[in-house]
């Protein structure tokens, strides 16, 4: 593999991984309760278009942000290998969708943060699934989407020239 190459999926990995960071952490409270809309998981769906390097970023800014998280160390582990599971899923199993790569993560993180962050803030789960479903339908679908789209335009256009 060309070096150039390389060198460019590693920045992509990190500049996601950086922005992932950023926004979850500067909102606080907005992107660690039960009832969140982490204006991060608008990246979610960017495996779609950068694969394997957006893959690496998302997991890497979701381990970092979680590091922060007041619900600790199930956050850290289980939140990260759900956004781990959702980008896998977004980047292989998106059926050239980009609305189904969007749902992905809003399933994912619907079902599985809520397994652990309901109990932690002794909210029902199903109350839960329901929140945090609609904050990340509101992050990754409402402003992922548009975002794929534009990042798809803007790398077809860098592609071309």
């Amino acid at each position: 593999m060309n070096s150039g190459i390389r060198l460019r999926q590693v920045s992509l990995a990190v500049v996601i991984a950086a922005a992932y960071t950023v926004l979850t952490v500067s909102l606080g409270p907005l992107g660690y309760s039960w009832l969140q809309v982490r204006i991060s998981e608008a990246l979610t769906p960017l495996p779609y278009l950068f694969g394997l390097p957006a893959v690496i970023g998302l997991a890497l800014g979701a381990f970092i942000s979680n590091v922060f998280s007041p619900v600790g160390l199930p956050d850290i582990i289980f939140g990260t290998a759900l956004t781990l599971l959702s980008a896998e899923l977004t980047w292989k199993l998106n059926l050239r969708s980009k609305l189904l790569a969007c749902l992905y993560p809003v399933i994912v993180n619907a079902l599985g943060v809520s397994a652990y962050v309901a109990g932690f803030y002794g909210v029902p789960y199903a109350i839960t699934v329901i929140s945090i479903g609609a904050g990340e339908l509101i992050a990754a679908v409402v402003i992922g989407y548009p975002l794929l789209v534009a990042m798809e335009r803007i790398n077809s256009k860098d592609l071309q020239g």
